[in-house]
């Protein structure tokens, strides 16, 4: 912040209007004050002569930081210049703001105050019965006085009641008596307090989600996405605090949801102490510039969210390269405008070469990783392919075990064949392939055989692209399989949905099999209803409990009359 920069609206003010502002950065008060009546009125008389309101920001030195012409919403600090000090305390600046009507602060005003975080707010309703004494000093200019400060979240549940708290009208000896330190240090404690009866550890993020319901998509399809992406979020580590959902034809260009949900999404970041903000679709890196300059904290979208878990559950030297790749392939196009030091100075002379610009510097950087990574993963598929056609040659038939994220798929290849794969009640609990020899057998007939199983990364409704091309060397075992086992989770309320997006990324791979097994998995804890419309839509399915190793005989059997000739 310019140390005498006048903010706000500036229109017909006058040279000596403009430096009577600029003097008041000239102000220091005890730190331990709120104000002092000698800075109120000064504040107050400037107000009363330029006939419109001003704003004047301290620090907790006692320091004015921010003088601005207009009311305290109109003169703000944009919350991604105010420091981050997460939910347990306060930004660090107070401010005066005048009135020229004698009234409480209105909703705007106390909206940005919470924005901002401030300390305090103190409102000052002038009067013009001010005079000016001998010695130039203003006095009388201030008639009441209203103190405004935060409430600790989740103190009131409804409403923007819950946010602020606002005094009865005082006089300002009263106000600028108050003990200011005092008040800041009970605030900051309700605070902690509230926040540890949370029980969110401090490096855990708190994520505040935001849905758009489309005309495309209904109610309880949308439903579900939030759903999902709250688990997503779990998955990576975050702590949902709160959810904010809007109706709309389609998304707003610049900020997806509107402005007036913009500012929702920004109070309910501040009062919460949020410090992500993820939406439930693919953001623009120009509405994530935007979205962040409104918030103060990152936003990231789904897209993003999915990748951090993929780089959280690589193990092997294949899967994190995959991922890398995937990561920086999604970074790329998003590094322009990320702050001042990456952005473009200006094309021509002194621009190029040597002298061209850290933006220019990192992507070159990214694109020599990405070439060198997409390199690795030609090898990895050549690598793969000879395994392919080892199996191949031996005459042994290949399933590839396809299905959503969470479907059962890991369990089920331990079931079948004691692979030892990780599994847990995740998603994408695990990334790498693992490929076994299933042997079957048909006591009854006596015929046998055996076939080669694989299982393979979980699906996800609208899985990333980045994801689906940095991932090829694994999905290809999909596409050079014989037949695949489409496990489906018949627990999950939105079963249905899950068949279909997985149909669809399998729709949009290259010559992947057209022989598909459909077995629905956790018939244990499925509901009943379910079940039967499950049995009624696909007859020809298999119904199996891979944890409880139940049907597994049936699926066996199948395997082998399908696979085996």
């Amino acid at each position: 912040m310019s140390t005498e920069k006048i903010y706000g609206s500036l229109q017909g003010l006058k040279p000596s209007e403009i430096k009577q502002l600029q003097r008041l950065y000239h102000q220091r008060i005890r730190s331990d004050r709120l104000t002092t009546v000698e800075l109120a009125e000064r504040v107050a008389a400037i107000s009363a002569q330029l006939n419109k309101a001003v704003s004047v920001y301290l620090n907790r030195r006692g320091q004015v930081v921010r003088v601005g012409v207009g009311n305290l919403y109109q003169t703000k600090i944009p919350p991604s210049q105010l420091p981050r000090y997460s939910g347990l305390r306060l930004s660090g600046i107070r401010c005066l703001t005048t009135s020229l009507s004698p009234s409480p602060p209105s909703e705007a005003c106390l909206t940005a105050m919470v924005l901002q975080r401030l300390d305090a707010l103190v409102y000052l309703n002038i009067t013009d019965k001010g005079t000016f004494r001998k010695d130039g000093s203003p006095t009388g200019f201030v008639s009441t006085v209203y103190l405004a400060h935060l409430l600790p979240p989740f103190a009131s549940a409804n409403g923007n009641q819950g946010y602020w708290q606002i005094s009865p009208p005082l006089s300002l000896d009263a106000v600028a008596s108050e003990d200011f330190l005092d008040l800041v240090g009970n605030l900051e404690s309700e605070f902690e307090r509230e926040y540890t009866s949370q029980e969110t550890s401090p490096e855990q993020e708190r994520v505040l989600l935001v849905g758009v319901h489309t005309s495309d998509i209904s109610e309880q399809q949308f439903q579900y996405n939030m759903l999902e992406l709250a688990r997503l979020v779990d998955t990576a580590g975050g702590k949902v605090v709160a959810q904010i959902t809007q109706k709309r034809p389609k998304p707003d260009s610049q900020t997806v949801v509107g402005a007036g949900k913009v500012a929702e999404i920004a109070l309910k970041v501040q009062s919460l102490g949020v410090n992500l903000v993820v939406f439930d679709r693919e953001l623009s890196p120009s509405q994530v510039r935007t979205l962040e300059d409104e918030f103060g904290v990152r936003v990231v979208d789904r897209t993003e969210v999915i990748l951090d878990i993929f780089a959280q559950r690589a193990q092997s030297k294949a899967g994190k390269l995959q991922v890398e790749l995937a990561q920086l392939e999604y970074m790329l196009p998003r590094l322009t405008g990320k702050g001042q030091a990456m952005s473009r100075l200006g094309g021509g002379i002194g621009t190029r070469g040597p002298g061209e610009t850290k933006l220019e510097m990192e992507k070159r950087a990214i694109q020599k990783r990405i070439a060198r990574l997409q390199q690795e993963v030609n090898e990895l598929q050549s690598h793969r392919a000879r395994l392919r056609q080892q199996r191949q040659a031996k005459n042994m038939p290949c399933v590839a075990i396809v299905g959503y994220t969470n479907a059962g798929k890991s369990t089920l290849i331990n079931s079948l064949t004691n692979a030892n794969v990780y599994t847990a009640d995740q998603l994408f609990a695990t990334l790498d392939p693992t490929t076994r020899r299933l042997s079957l057998m048909d006591h009854k007939t006596g015929k046998s055989g055996t076939i080669v199983i694989t299982d393979t990364v979980g699906f996800i409704h609208e899985l990333p692209p980045e994801l689906v091309d940095s991932f090829r060397a694994t999905l290809e075992e999909v596409i050079e399989a014989d037949a695949l086992l489409h496990v489906v989770d018949l627990s999950h309320p939105a079963w249905e949905s899950h068949i279909q997006s997985v149909r669809n990324i399998l729709r949009d791979m290259p010559l992947a099999p057209t022989l598909e097994i459909l077995a629905f998995n956790k018939i244990d804890i499925a509901d009943s209803q379910h079940l039967n419309t499950a049995r009624e839509k696909y007859p020809n399915a298999l119904f199996i409990s891979a944890e409880k190793r139940l049907g597994l005989e049936t699926l066996r059997h199948r395997l082998l009359y399908t696979l085996v000739p």
